[in-house]
């Protein structure tokens, strides 16, 4: 016998959220491979622009955070090659040196204690609505997550390796999860590391809708009250924990495996790493 057909929308909401939380699992992931996986997930989504963009994530000790070498693309990125830098990025842990755009990274942590990982990429839609100079347009239900929680920095500053570009960057920032940089790209800043793998995708798919809708005719504005409704719907710890496990066995089975030493158990049908094989080709956006 049904018992939930005269619920109320706002009764039904809070149960999914209840159910999901036992329904779906912690990944067990690190912090190092889930920075990894991340590399290779965005990697295939379009996101690598040859050495160019951050992925940061912040350490266990205060005033640090893992990264990327430089010199290595998105998907060579590996969870023993990540380094451990500080603010200054003066590497602490590994070979090589980090990013000297990096520098920006560390005025967001500092300005933003909520905010635990970092993501900078410059992928093709969301580099070309970059240089139209206007923000992004949040009008279908899928993107409600940048519902107004996507700033906009309408004046290039430059290269970003100046502590000027960090001061900037991170004002721009304020208090929202995204920022889309004129002539420049996007940046993701969030509580974890799931949550800014799945908004960076996101936030890429945004900037196409626009740009194809924007081609046909005129943006249509979705209501207020709706689309935050669908932002905070979509924008929880469990779905992005399900989201990330999803492009986490998606990267592994298309030949990612060399990402990360092991794998924990998934949820979904791959349980464990695949033999190592060559890096897939990326996959058109």
């Amino acid at each position: 016998m049904a018992e939930t057909f005269e619920a109320g929308k706002s009764e039904l909401v809070d149960l999914a959220h209840r159910r999901m939380q036992s329904a779906i699992p912690d990944s067990g992931w690190t912090v190092r491979q889930k920075l990894a996986l991340t590399c290779r997930i965005l990697f295939d989504a379009g996101h690598d622009s040859g050495l160019a963009g951050q992925i940061t994530a912040r350490a266990e000790r205060p005033g640090t955070y893992y990264t990327q070498r430089l010199g290595l693309g998105f998907d060579e990125i590996t969870e023993s090659n990540l380094l451990l830098v500080d603010e200054d990025l003066n590497v602490l842990e590994g070979d090589g040196m980090a990013n000297p755009a990096n520098r920006f990274h560390s005025w967001v942590y500092r300005a933003r204690p909520d905010v635990n990982c970092v993501i900078h990429t410059h992928p093709l839609h969301i580099s070309a609505l970059s240089m139209l100079e206007t923000p992004l347009v949040v009008s279908h239900m899928d993107i409600c997550p940048l519902y107004d929680d996507c700033a906009f920095l309408e004046k290039w500053p430059g290269i970003p390796v100046g502590n000027e570009e960090g001061e900037i960057i991170a004002a721009a920032l304020g208090d929202k999860r995204a920022l889309l940089l004129a002539h420049h790209g996007q940046l993701v800043a969030t509580g974890t590391i799931e949550e800014a793998c799945t908004l960076a995708l996101l936030f890429e798919r945004a900037a196409r809708l626009q740009l194809l809708a924007s081609a046909a005719g005129r943006i249509q504005e979705i209501p207020e009250l709706l689309a935050q409704e669908a932002h905070d719907w979509i924008s929880t710890p469990k779905r992005g924990q399900a989201n990330f496990a999803y492009y986490a066995r998606r990267a592994l089975r298309s030949g990612h495996g060399d990402a990360v030493d092991r794998a924990p158990d998934l949820q979904g049908p791959t349980t464990s790493v695949p033999t190592p094989a060559p890096t897939s080709a990326r996959k058109d956006s």
